[in-house]
């Protein structure tokens, strides 16, 4: 398996990031779809909408929020595991626009996908 991490797309794209995937349902703003350098952008695995907007980046709703996207998540098993066989191939970026680098919807897809078997 190789290295999966997250980062924020505002952040220069390095070789080492190998297949790199946004993860926002929405496209981020100021970036140009050509500096993005994106190998993917997956629409289907981020947080709902509504979830999205009920969690709004506050830090006291995060506890709350992982649980909900992680139930949101299970539905989800085939894509999950499509992104997490890339991994097994090349390192893998997963790539969000929030500012929180901990606080934020990829660092839970990050545990997600660290946790699966196979």
């Amino acid at each position: 398996m190789k290295k999966i991490q997250i980062k924020r797309i505002y952040v220069d794209a390095e070789d080492e990031d190998g297949y790199r995937i946004l993860v926002d349902r929405l496209w981020p703003r100021g970036i140009k779809k050509e500096y993005a350098k994106l190998d993917e952008w997956n629409k289907d695995i981020p947080p709902s909408d509504d979830l999205r907007k009920w969690f709004d980046h506050q830090p006291e709703r995060f506890k709350e929020f992982e649980k909900k996207y992680r139930m949101e998540l299970t539905k989800k098993k085939e894509d999950l595991r499509r992104v997490r066989d890339i991994a097994k191939h090349t390192n893998l970026t997963l790539l969000y626009g929030a500012n929180d680098p901990h606080i934020n919807h990829a660092a839970v897809l990050l545990k997600v996908l660290e946790k699966m078997k196979g």
